[in-house]
């Protein structure tokens, strides 16, 4: 097992130095799970930061050949629950293949006053050997 933790250069950076991007957990078979940290997204509406952050996951996975059809976990931090089905009709759009295991919780804010929204995600690369 090799583990790293990086910033992919071609990839969204980091809102601040305290954190990366994504931890790559790789497997001597090639496969790999992938750990992404929460994301946000810049918007004046909960549709737009839900896109953007949607966006900024599938650039972070792809930088390591992966995409959104292999997230197998998602988490979801919304600063208003009863908003649910807004954010619900984008994540559909992103995520079209059997759902990922989910967690969806209200919370009272983020670390960016103006965020909406925060989403986390690990996705399961198969071995390409």
């Amino acid at each position: 097992m090799q583990i790293t933790v990086d910033n992919p250069a071609d990839a969204p950076q980091p809102l601040s130095p305290y954190y990366s991007q994504v931890a790559r957990v790789g497997h001597a078979d090639g496969s790999a799970l992938l750990f992404v940290s929460g994301q946000i997204a810049e918007g004046e509406t909960l549709t737009e930061q839900s896109q953007g952050v949607f966006e900024a996951i599938a650039a972070l996975l792809a930088a390591y050949g992966a995409s959104l059809a292999d997230v197998i976990s998602i988490r979801t931090f919304l600063t208003d629950i009863g908003r649910l089905a807004e954010y619900g009709a984008v994540r559909q759009r992103f995520l079209t293949g059997t759902p990922p295991t989910s967690l969806t919780v209200e919370v009272p804010r983020l670390f960016r006053p103006e965020a909406q929204i925060e989403v986390e995600v690990v996705a399961a690369v198969p071995g390409r050997l």
